[in-house]
């Protein structure tokens, strides 16, 4: 069940993991910023989370509240969603597309 605790982690989680993927992607210490960070992070946060569990990778590093396995999940989920929005922006340069 969902509760507010759950909420937290991922937050945290996915600030810490944001954090860390905008560092290395942009090789500067801010990142892409907070905000930025933290919706990279949560978006990798799912995405790295549900891959984790599909495929059942590391599962005895979730014994920790905040496992490293979360966090992990977390940068490799938002290196992915960095990878989409890159591929998106390169195909909406290249035909014209896009949202607007």
């Amino acid at each position: 069940m969902f509760t507010l605790a759950n909420l937290v982690t991922w937050i945290v989680v996915g600030l810490i993991g944001g954090t860390l993927a905008g560092r290395i992607a942009t090789r500067s210490k801010a990142g892409f910023g907070l905000m930025p960070n933290l919706a990279l992070g949560c978006a990798g946060a799912i995405v790295g989370g549900g891959l984790f569990e599909l495929f059942n990778l590391w599962p005895a590093l979730d014994k920790v509240a905040i496992s490293a396995r979360d966090v992990l999940a977390a940068v490799l989920g938002s290196f992915l969603v960095l990878a989409a929005r890159w591929a998106w922006m390169r195909w909406a340069e290249e035909t014209g597309g896009g949202l607007g």
